[in-house]
C-alpha cells in the first residue's frame, strides 16, 4: 500500500519591496488644471509622509481623441517609467449615448492607457473620473440632472477601465458624497462645471486615496480650507475609494509582483509545487529541507517525517514577493491494510460502523490525501468504538494499539 501524507499548508508571510518616491503624470485638461491640481496633490502627499513627484500636460477643453492625437501626449508618456498614469477626458464625452462613446471616445481612452502599458510594464493607467455638473447638461434627458449626469460618467469610465485593464480615481463618486451629505460645502465655480477650490482638494484626495490606499483623515495640508471643511473632503475620499478598491479595480502600486502557490500529493512523499504570480519573469523554490529549485511549478521528494517552511520567491520588473507556507509530512506508509483477529471493523446502518479490538485502542481517519476527517463517536469504552460518517466517499480508518496499527479501508455512500 502507497503511503499516506498530510499535506497542511499554512500562509505564514509575504513580503514586497516599496518604493520612496510615487511618480504621476496627470494627462487632462482645466479640470486638472484649475487650482493647480498637480501641485496641490504632492504636497497633500507630503503631509501624509508621503513622497510624490507628479508632471502634467494639460489643454483647456481636450478629449480624448484630443490627447490621443497629440504627439506631446506620448512624448510625456514615454520620458519616465511612471508609476501612474492618470487621465481625464473632456468632462461631457463619456456620459454622451453609448454609441458615441464607442465610436468616439472610448478607443481613444484605450490607445492611450495601451501607450502607458507599452511604456513600462509597471506602469498604472489610471482613470480620473469627473462628476456631473451642478444641474446636469440639459442637452439630453438622461445626464438633465447631476445624479444622471454622474451615473452615467462613472459607468462609463469603469467601461473605460474594464477594456483597458486599467483602474479608476472616483473623484464623482467622492463628489456625490459631499453633495448628498455636505450641501452647504460649495465644489464648482460659478459656471457650474470647473472645480471650486474645494473641489480641486477633494480630487486632489480622491487621487491621493486611489494610490495610496490610504486614508488622507488627518492631512495637515489644507491648500488655504479650513480644517473642518477639508476634514469633511478627506474622509468623503476616504468613503467613496477605500471600502470599494476592487470596484475601482486599484492595485497598490507596491503589490504588483505577486507570488502565491499550492502543493499536490503525487505519490508517496512526492510533492507538487503550483505558483500563481503576476509580473513575475523568475522564480526561487526553498523546499525547507536544505534543497531549492529554480523551476516554475516543481516537484520535490520528502526523505523524512517533518514539518517544513516552504518558500517561493518571484522577481520581475515590478519588484520582488514571497510566499511563505508550512507542510506537514506524515508518512504512514507502515500501516498495514488488512484485517486481523486483533481488529474487527463491523458496519452497521448506514454511515456507521465498529471496530473491535482485544486491545486498548485509539481511531482517527484520514481521506486519500492523509488529511484527517471529522466523524461523530457514538460510544467508546477503548476496546471497541461506534462512530459514524456524515461524509460520502472512500475513507482510512487507522486504529492504533500500544504494539500496532492497523488501516481499514471504509467506502461510506
Amino acid at each position: 500500500m502507497k503511503g499516506f501524507y498530510t499535506i497542511i499548508l499554512f500562509f505564514i508571510s509575504s513580503v514586497s519591496f516599496s518604493q520612496d518616491t510615487l511618480s504621476v503624470l496627470m494627462i487632462g485638461n482645466s479640470y486638472t488644471y484649475f487650482n493647480n491640481l498637480p501641485t496641490m496633490f504632492e504636497n497633500l502627499s507630503s503631509s501624509l509622509g508621503k513622497n510624490a513627484s507628479v508632471e502634467s500636460q494639460t489643454s483647456g477643453g481636450y478629449t480624448f481623441e484630443l490627447h490621443a492625437n497629440n504627439s506631446l501626449t506620448y512624448q510625456k508618456i514615454n520620458s519616465k517609467n511612471w508609476d501612474y498614469v492618470l487621465i481625464q477626458g473632456q468632462s461631457q464625452e463619456p456620459s454622451f449615448p453609448w454609441g458615441q462613446v464607442n465610436t468616439q471616445t472610448l478607443p481613444y481612452a484605450v490607445q492611450i492607457a495601451d501607450s502607458v502599458h507599452q511604456n513600462f510594464t509597471c506602469s498604472q493607467a489610471m482613470y480620473f473620473m469627473t462628476w456631473g455638473r451642478e444641474n446636469g447638461d440639459p442637452q439630453w434627458d438622461s445626464i438633465n440632472t447631476f445624479n444622471k449626469m454622474n451615473l452615467r460618467l462613472r459607468n462609463a469610465y469603469l467601461r473605460f477601465a474594464d477594456s483597458s485593464n486599467s483602474s479608476v480615481s472616483p473623484v464623482g463618486i467622492a463628489w456625490k458624497y459631499i453633495r448628498d451629505n455636505h450641501p452647504t460645502i460649495s465644489l464648482y465655480t460659478n459656471d457650474g462645471s470647473h472645480p471650486s477650490l474645494e473641489g480641486s482638494y477633494l480630487a486632489a484626495c480622491t487621487h491621493f486615496t486611489s494610490m495610496y490606499h490610504s486614508s488622507p483623515v488627518g492631512a495637515t495640508y489644507t491648500a488655504g480650507i479650513d480644517s473642518s471643511t477639508a476634514s469633511l473632503l478627506q474622509q468623503a475620499a476616504a468613503v467613496a475609494v477605500l471600502d470599494s478598491l476592487s470596484t475601482w479595480k486599484l492595485s497598490h502600486h507596491d503589490s504588483l509582483t505577486q507570488v502565491d502557490f499550492n502543493s499536490n500529493l503525487i505519490q508517496a512523499n512526492e510533492i507538487q509545487f503550483i505558483q500563481t504570480t503576476q509580473n513575475v519573469d523568475s522564480v526561487t523554490w526553498y523546499f525547507g529541507d536544505g534543497s531549492s529549485s529554480q523551476t516554475s511549478n516543481p516537484t520535490h521528494i520528502y526523505n523524512q517525517n517533518d514539518t517544513f517552511n516552504i518558500t517561493l520567491i518571484g522577481y520581475g520588473p515590478c519588484g520582488i514577493d514571497s510566499a511563505q507556507q508550512q507542510l506537514v509530512i506524515q508518512n504512514t506508509s507502515n500501516i498495514l491494510l488488512n484485517e486481523t483477529k486483533k481488529f474487527i471493523l463491523k458496519t452497521h446502518k448506514p454511515n456507521e460502523y465498529t471496530i473491535e479490538s482485544i486491545n486498548k485502542h485509539s481511531i482517527e481517519l484520514i481521506n486519500n490525501l492523509g488529511q484527517k476527517i471529522d466523524f461523530t463517536t457514538i460510544y467508546s469504552n477503548g476496546k471497541q468504538s461506534r462512530f459514524s460518517l456524515k461524509n460520502k466517499g472512500i475513507f482510512y480508518l487507522i486504529t492504533t494499539t500500544r504494539n500496532e496499527k492497523r488501516c481499514f479501508r471504509i467506502i461510506n455512500y
